[in-house]
């Protein structure tokens, strides 16, 4: 396997993919993962929600690539979501190299980077993305979009949007245009949802307000709601638990390999 560092920006050296590539098998292609790690849109949490995912879903038959996007009040929305149509157009730009299929390309996403990922497969249309890339419409819209403990909404969690909107007091009408359960219809991406009901931080209503949109919009979507664990578990495993009891768990554990069958069954 090699790992490579990839900017994306010429003007910001904090903004680029870290690709996870396997060495190549003959006769084997894979999908690939952008992999969107959260921190409240004023940090990047790669060491628990970037490499760790991209190792976990390289044996399911994924090259992974963790998008560091704009934090910590760089750059306003829709700024991050450029940065995910660029990363995701690199990776399709360069599908033989990277042996990948390039029309299998998921994102996933924890907490804010949750939001980010739900912005792509919702938002992938957004006039400011083409205004700023060259590409064919709808080439930045991934595959299908797995959100994990996703902040969603402003009516449960606005803390993030402040940091996305680079505003202190942003208006309502500035956190709706945020809040993305308004905007799923009929374009937009198959979601796999997980959350737990004890999640203190983001709350669950916010996984299931997009779910309620989707099933209004009559979109695929799978969703995994979990009772008892705290905000981040990223794998729910021995590898992320990181001295908390709770970010460890079997049966939660298995959203990895949930998501990678649901991204193998997605219906044409």
């Amino acid at each position: 396997m090699r790992v490579e560092k990839i900017k994306l920006d010429n003007e910001d050296d904090s903004v680029y993919l870290e690709a996870y590539v396997a060495d190549k098998i003959q006769g084997f292609t894979r999908k690939a993962i952008l992999i969107l790690p959260g921190g409240g849109y004023s940090q990047i949490c790669a060491d628990r929600e970037g490499e760790p995912i991209a190792h976990a879903f390289i044996p399911l038959g994924y090259n992974a690539f963790v998008l560091h996007y704009s934090v910590d009040g760089a750059h306003p929305f829709p700024k991050q979501l450029m940065q995910v149509a660029k990363a995701i157009k690199h990776i399709k730009d360069n599908c033989e190299e990277y042996g990948i299929f390039a029309d299998k390309v998921f994102a996933v996403g924890f907490s804010a980077g949750g939001h980010l990922a739900a912005s792509a497969g919702i938002l992938w249309n957004l006039p400011e993305i083409y205004d700023n890339l060259s590409m064919p419409y709808g080439y930045n819209k991934p595959t299908g979009i797995m959100l994990i403990y996703p902040v969603i909404s402003a009516k449960y969690h606005a803390v993030s949007f402040k940091n996305l909107l680079c505003k202190d007091e942003p208006t309502q009408e500035q956190l709706e245009t945020v809040s993305l359960d308004r905007y799923v219809n009929k374009d937009s991406t198959p979601a796999f949802i997980f959350h737990t009901t004890t999640d203190k931080v983001v709350s669950v209503r916010n996984s299931l307000s997009i779910a309620d949109a989707y099933t209004n919009a009559g979109i695929q979507y799978e969703l995994h709601i979990y009772p008892d664990a705290p905000h981040g578990v990223a794998l729910a495993n021995e590898i992320t638990e990181c001295g908390k009891e709770k970010w460890n768990n079997a049966a939660m554990a298995e959203w990895v390999r949930m998501a990678a069958f649901w991204a193998d069954n997605i219906p044409k």
